[in-house]
């Protein structure tokens, strides 16, 4: 049973010091605002320094000029003055909620851009590992939660500590036996405060836990909405939401537990302080003449104010570590992801690398989980200029050589080489902006055509737009949209046909004049007709570039100056279309499955 307590114990430590850290952490965000965070702090300790003199000024107003002198001029300069102090105390309680907001937007703000930089940054084994929707948690729900430690949560609590601090000295220096007899009940009071505090802690990790499921499957499902619907799912996924959602539900109503039991703990004791007060008052009147007992009213009053000017900071307090551990917990989270160096991609230093060179790839070995090799012992020579196709069955690892070529995953034995160059040494960015590649899942965001061709780039001017997509023969269907190139295309692209999606990704590819292009089954799903203008458009862009096909359609690939079959991860042919037929190997079969299977 020691060992049992000792272990939780140990546990309990543990748990502080890493929260401490979190909290640590956080602080160091506030360093470029220390201007702000002053102005914001010293609003705080002002507003905490005056509150509790004005029941003071209360009390000493009723037993100077309404119970003793009944002096109407004095007692409405008083009262102008404890006006004037309330009028201030406004504008103070003004000033540090509008600073304290301030200080945790920018805060956040910067710590949201780290953050999202941070996540760019990983190779796409985080992404093939980690949910969208627990991403999207981490930087919209777990930000929001952290700016309360900012607006609501450290500024406030350290107001709140200094006003009570406040508040008790001025209760012990007015009457210390009155103050002893009202405190009487503040023991239960810290009691119940560190059951409710432990009790929100462990409430708070559910709640996070449940919201990155209920948002990974809202996530997932509404991306997918088209396979739910196709298939006929939509009463199977709306059950597994409807237990997804009483899992969040059952975790945020344990936090109202808590809350809907402590809160009226602190009303009950509260008031006991006010029934002690009364009490020590009705034992002070016994005996007592009427100036006696005159004279005790305005003690009575300030004690009253006091008094819940003590419990409503202290009510106020739990909630406000509530925000804090709650910000404390969703920034373990955050941090977590800052702190995960390993899936990062290290870029190199090298920039003017000349891409119009061999590139080669020399015992090239790959796997995307540890021991199951990917690519195994790569051995390829692709010439400056040339086109090279990549063809193979399903999984033999053709798409692989595309993904380490542009470093999206890193290549784990050999090397890999522009010119002389290895590309880990290549400025990341750089080696991106030289090599261009159209996928055959394509990506368009919800933006108008013009926008998704340039992402964004300045650079790119709507001429050059205008001349790619008359390159591609995308420009007549274009022009034919409402806004043409202004047209906003809404999410994915969903309104525009597959073969359209297609067009555009290929101009995104042109516009950008990479030295390198890589085409990735970029045919596979258009129609006839699209695939004839895609054809095309390829023999005019690959034209002086270093282009590598990832083929589906044997049809699109027979000019190429070399094509490269795989199976299994390993190089098995390699030739032209014409010797490749001749030895009558894998290439062939795959030629004659492709081309002579039976129509109809």
């Amino acid at each position: 049973m020691g060992n049992e307590c000792f272990k939780v114990n140990l546990l309990d430590m543990n748990q502080k010091r890493k929260s401490l850290k979190m909290f640590g952490r956080l602080i160091s965000f506030v360093k470029p605002y220390k201007p702000l965070f002053g102005l914001a702090a010293f609003c705080v300790v002002l507003l905490s320094f005056l509150s509790p003199f004005r029941p003071y000024l209360i009390g000493t107003m009723v037993d100077r000029y309404i119970v003793n002198s009944q002096n109407a001029e004095l007692l409405l300069t008083w009262s102008i003055g404890i006006a004037v102090l309330l009028f201030s105390e406004g504008i103070l309680q003004f000033a540090s909620s509008y600073f304290s907001n301030l200080l945790a937007q920018s805060v956040i703000r910067d710590i949201r851009k780290n953050l999202f930089k941070h996540i760019v940054s990983f190779r796409m084994k985080y992404f093939d590992k980690t949910p969208v929707g627990a991403l999207v948690t981490r930087v919209v729900s777990d930000l929001e939660a952290i700016t309360q430690v900012f607006s609501s949560g450290i500024m406030e609590i350290s107001g709140d500590l200094i006003s009570l601090s406040m508040v008790l000295s001025l209760m012990f220096i007015t009457n210390w036996q009155l103050s002893l007899m009202t405190l009487i009940p503040i023991p239960l009071l810290i009691v119940a405060t560190r059951i409710f505090a432990k009790a929100m802690r462990s409430s708070f990790q559910l709640e996070r836990l449940q919201v990155t499921k209920l948002n990974t499957f809202v996530q997932e499902h509404l991306t997918g909405m088209s396979i739910v619907q196709i298939f006929n799912k939509n009463k199977e996924e709306y059950a597994k939401f409807v237990e997804i959602n009483k899992g969040h539900r059952r975790a945020h109503i344990n936090a109202v537990w808590a809350n809907s039991i402590f809160f009226p703990v602190v009303e009950i004791l509260s008031s006991l302080s006010i029934a002690f007060l009364l009490v020590w008052g009705a034992l002070r009147v016994d005996g007592k003449s009427t100036l006696e007992i005159q004279a005790m009213y305005g003690q009575i009053i300030a004690f009253t104010l006091w008094i819940y000017q003590l419990y409503r900071p202290i009510r106020q307090l739990a909630d406000k570590f509530n925000v804090l551990q709650r910000g404390v917990v969703r920034a373990e989270r955050i941090f977590e992801i800052l702190d995960h160096d390993a899936q990062s991609q290290f870029g190199g230093a090298l920039e003017n690398v000349d891409f119009n060179a061999d590139i080669s790839f020399k015992g090239v070995s790959f796997a995307y989980k540890e021991g199951q090799d990917v690519l195994r012992n790569i051995d390829l020579n692709i010439e400056k200029g040339t086109t090279v196709a990549i063809v193979g069955s399903t999984g033999a690892g053709k798409s692989t050589i595309i993904n380490i070529l542009g470093r999206f995953y890193e290549h784990e034995r050999g090397e890999i080489r522009i010119g002389e160059v290895k590309i880990e040494d290549i400025q990341l960015s750089y080696l991106r902006k030289n090599i261009a590649v159209v996928l055959q899942d394509i990506f368009l965001f919800s933006d108008t055509i013009h926008n998704n061709i340039t992402l964004g780039d300045d650079q790119i001017s709507r001429a050059q737009v205008i001349e790619a997509s008359r390159a591609v023969g995308a420009h007549d269907f274009i022009s034919r949209l409402p806004g043409n190139y202004d047209y906003s295309i809404g999410e994915r692209g969903t309104v525009l046909s597959v073969g359209q999606r297609q067009l555009l990704s290929f101009i995104r590819a042109f516009v950008y004049n990479p030295q390198v292009l890589i085409l990735d089954e970029a045919t596979s799903s258009v129609d006839n007709e699209s695939e004839v203008l895609i054809q095309r458009a390829t023999e005019q862009i690959t034209k002086g570039r270093t282009s590598i096909v990832i083929a589906h359609r044997m049809s699109t690939i027979q000019n190429a100056d070399l094509i490269v079959v795989m199976d299994k991860g390993e190089i098995i042919e390699s030739g032209t279309h014409q010797q490749l037929i001749k030895r009558e190997g894998k290439y062939n079969t795959l030629y004659e499955k492709q081309i002579f299977q039976p129509k109809g």
